[in-house]
């Protein structure tokens, strides 16, 4: 047997190649800024998002698993205390002013247009997006069973 010196490299994974995973695995419309390594994509009418605080984020994962409804693509965002959920982009809008409080008030926030960041595998000395759950393929939940799940857990709206 003859040896040989051929060195394996590792696999190491750049913006552009998770960013194309994004799109191809996970159908997500991303883009990569070439200056920062930093992916992005931006919600419209497949795609949405809902964030919440960390603590009211975990009793709505488990609750959503516990129905069934997996698998979840989940950001943190560490620093903030917050997770965001992608979600189906399903969400009418929400005219009432007691469910609208309700959910200001718990910090729930509906992103149905503009920039969400993905997380990267650029190094992140300060850890600003990491998965929870990562995305994995096309399934998102609908949004509106996100944000019906998370105003079942949080104090009733007032009239």
């Amino acid at each position: 047997m003859t040896p040989t010196n051929t060195r394996v490299q590792p696999f190491t994974e750049s913006p552009r190649s998770r960013s194309e995973f994004y799109r191809r695995i996970c159908s997500l419309p991303t883009v990569v800024d070439p200056q920062t390594g930093r992916i992005t994509m931006t919600a419209g009418s497949l795609v949405a998002a809902v964030m919440m605080p960390t603590g009211l984020a975990q009793q709505v994962k488990n609750s959503l698993e516990t129905r069934g409804v997996t698998p979840l693509s989940i950001i943190g965002h560490p620093r903030a205390g917050m997770w965001t959920f992608l979600v189906r982009a399903d969400m009418q809008p929400i005219d009432d002013p007691g469910v609208v409080a309700q959910l200001w008030h718990a910090r729930v926030v509906v992103i149905r247009d503009g920039h969400i960041a993905l997380p990267s595998p650029v190094p992140d000395s300060q850890v600003i997006r990491t998965w929870i759950s990562p995305a994995t393929g096309t399934f998102r939940p609908s949004g509106e069973v996100v944000i019906e799940c998370a105003r079942a857990l949080l104090p009733k709206a007032r009239p």
